[in-house]
């Protein structure tokens, strides 16, 4: 255990952190539907960083991939609107804590059902709970003004601890199960799709007057990108040959 305590390793849990809090950040600010986006362009960083870090090579797809995330995000930026409110409708709060715990659970029962052959499907389920939190970020109450009381009586704190919780084991048991690419590209749908309209349809995020479609196709771009990073980029990390690891090293 100590030895996994490196400089690289404390750093990359320091950056998670600050990842986290500036993604729940971004949910309060700008609408779902960009904010959840930018944070699948995550994959767009990793992909241009390995290429210049690690040395793994991209292909022409890939670099079409990530312009492709690039520009629809900058679609997305210039026509997205006004973000919808906080709501204090109870039954929004108590859907989204509901509505979480039975996705976790029936997540649990499909591992349980289906085995090795889940990675897919709990990447999915995954996603679905990360946009939840995401959702259970916006309609908090007891953050503006902070206030104790308000915020450990609302449903929707219970919603961050339990869909991150249950989002981040989902994850890292659809990574150990099978397919890498397939479980990260069913993640980013999950993150993406669901938060986006759940914040158009029920939290009055909006376009700019006219863009509407814009936004749709940007959106629907940035998404299909995204997942198309995840796929090629992976596959591409599986067929470059691997070097050789001399005694006392450790494979990363």
């Amino acid at each position: 255990m100590a030895a996994g305590l490196t400089a690289a390793f404390i750093v990359g849990i320091v950056l998670d952190v600050v990842g986290f809090a500036g993604s729940a950040v971004s949910a309060r600010l700008i609408p779902l539907f960009l904010s959840q986006t930018i944070i699948s362009a995550n994959l767009v960083v990793t992909a241009v960083l390995g290429a210049a870090v690690l040395g793994i090579g991209l292909r022409t797809r890939d670099w079409l991939a990530i312009a492709t995330v690039i520009v629809s995000l900058f679609v997305l930026g210039v026509t997205a609107g006004d973000r919808g409110g906080g709501t204090s409708d109870s039954v929004i709060h108590w859907g989204v804590l509901s509505g979480s715990v039975l996705i976790l659970v029936g997540g649990m029962g499909v591992i349980r059902m289906l085995g090795s052959r889940a990675a897919v499907a709990a990447g999915l389920i995954a996603g679905v709970l990360f946009g939840a939190l995401a959702i259970a970020v916006r309609v908090l109450e007891g953050l503006d003004p902070f206030h104790v009381g308000t915020l450990m009586a609302d449903p929707a704190l219970w919603t961050v601890l339990i869909a991150g919780l249950g989002g981040f084991y989902l994850h890292t048991v659809a990574l150990q199960l099978g397919s890498v690419n397939g479980a990260t590209a069913a993640l980013v749908v999950g993150e993406t799709v669901v938060p986006g309209i759940i914040g158009v349809v029920l939290l009055g995020d909006s376009a700019q007057p006219g863009l509407g479609w814009l936004v749709a196709v940007g959106f629907v771009g940035a998404v299909a990108a995204a997942v198309a990073v995840a796929i090629f980029g992976a596959a591409s990390h599986a067929a470059a040959p691997l070097a050789p690891i001399s005694l006392g090293s450790h494979p990363r």
